[in-house]
């Protein structure tokens, strides 16, 4: 093999695995845009079709770590093949479901299918590239995340607005199954861990750098969702009630445009990049809490926050793998509960606020916790985050059967 083949990303194979991270989290974001239609079609208010969120994060929280760690010796493609099988049945009873405790339970279903897809994507797109190109490869197959919530959403709910909500989980489903022929022809397979190499949960928490890069992930995360689950009423404080759409167009774009700039440079500056998201995003939140009635100081503060949060995931995913190494799936899982209990969190956090204090206590909260994700990855310089460059993740001593 010559070196410019050696070198060629597998474009087609990382591509089907963005296209698996877009349906997972358009199932769970779209019934967001569609509440008033799902709560006429379920005869139940919105409050209570609002749980489909709630419920699918659950079922992420609780199934990826335990669902991973049983499943570390099974081949990773038949693997990955029954978690996008889980989209399809979920949003397949989602659309005919006229129940709403049926729907609730295909909601559940779908969580616990992104749980398992969401602990694969990231060690999955590792292992099919050399060392060096590692973190570009986990970049591409995590653009679906961005897309789907700056296209995806808006368009669905387009979409249900025109033919119906039943609609929009249908053509979920009929992606899912188109998605399964894709990884079945473009993605190659590898084998699961050797029982002699599968590391218990408790000792793959206790590798230096882990629990570093997991508190980060806490803290940036559950500070970005204080404000982007309650950004309706932050907005309206300001006196920008009706401009929430185009805010989160500005948040949405950029953060395409973040995840492009840390696609190209982490695999060189994956520490430098995650201390500049959190340091970027912490003077958004400021500018927002000095002079967050300003319309342009918020359009400019939001494509700020994007430009930050667009590669976070990458950011995450990658310093884990990295340094998990062999046991970079079980990490991955316990990083999708860390990110699931933050989405939690932000809704629970944020609501005490706003109801205690108002929105006035956003900027001050957040700025708290993301000046702790700068101080742990700062501290993080030799496990974790590393000042020099990373060593690249061990690759399994595996065959990819194709």
């Amino acid at each position: 093999m010559n070196a410019a083949a050696h070198h060629r990303l597998p474009l087609a194979s990382l591509l089907a695995l963005a296209m698996a991270a877009f349906i997972t989290i358009l199932t769970e974001a779209l019934p967001a845009g569609l509440l008033p239609q799902m709560a006429r079609g379920l005869a139940r208010s919105e409050a209570w079709v609002g749980q489909a969120v709630t419920i699918y994060a659950i079922g992420s929280l609780v199934a990826a770590v335990p669902l991973t760690a049983a499943t570390q010796g099974l081949r990773r493609r038949p693997l990955l093949l029954a978690a996008i099988a889980g989209f399809a049945v979920a949003n397949t009873v989602t659309t005919f479901s006229g129940s709403y405790a049926l729907t609730m339970v295909a909601r559940f279903l779908a969580g616990v299918s992104a749980g398992l897809l969401w602990a694969l994507l990231a060690g999955y797109a590792a292992r099919m590239v050399p060392g060096p190109q590692k973190g570009r490869a986990i970049a591409i197959a995590m653009v679906g995340t961005p897309l789907a919530l700056s296209l995806g959403v808006p368009a669905g709910t387009f979409l249900g607005n025109l033919a119906g909500w039943r609609m929009c989980f249908g053509i979920m489903s009929g992606l899912a199954l188109l998605l399964m022929v894709w990884v079945r022809i473009k993605l190659p397979d590898f084998a699961g861990l050797a029982a002699g190499k599968r590391m218990p949960l408790r000792h793959v928490f206790t590798l230096a750098g882990i629990r570093p890069v997991l508190f980060a992930v806490l803290a940036f995360v559950l500070a970005h969702n204080i404000l982007y689950t309650y950004i309706a009423p932050f907005l309206a404080a300001s006196g920008m009630a009706g401009r929430t759409d185009l805010v989160l167009l500005a948040f949405g774009v950029s953060s395409l445009l973040g995840i492009w700039i840390v696609g190209a440079l982490i695999d060189r500056h994956l520490r430098a990049l995650t201390l500049a998201s959190a340091a970027l995003f912490g003077l958004a939140v400021l500018a927002l809490g000095v002079a967050g009635n300003a319309p342009v100081v918020v359009y400019a503060a939001a494509a700020a926050w994007g430009l930050a949060f667009g590669g976070s995931a990458t950011l995450f995913q990658t310093a884990l793998a990295k340094t998990a190494g062999d046991a970079a799936d079980v990490a991955q899982s316990m990083l999708v509960t860390a990110w699931n209990a933050a989405i939690a969190g932000g809704g629970s956090v944020g609501g005490l606020l706003l109801e205690r204090l108002g929105v006035g206590a956003f900027a001050p909260a957040m700025l708290g916790l993301l000046a702790a994700t700068l101080a742990v990855v700062w501290a993080a310089r030799r496990h974790g985050f590393p000042a020099a460059s990373c060593p690249a993740m061990p690759d399994r001593q595996t065959e990819a059967r194709p």
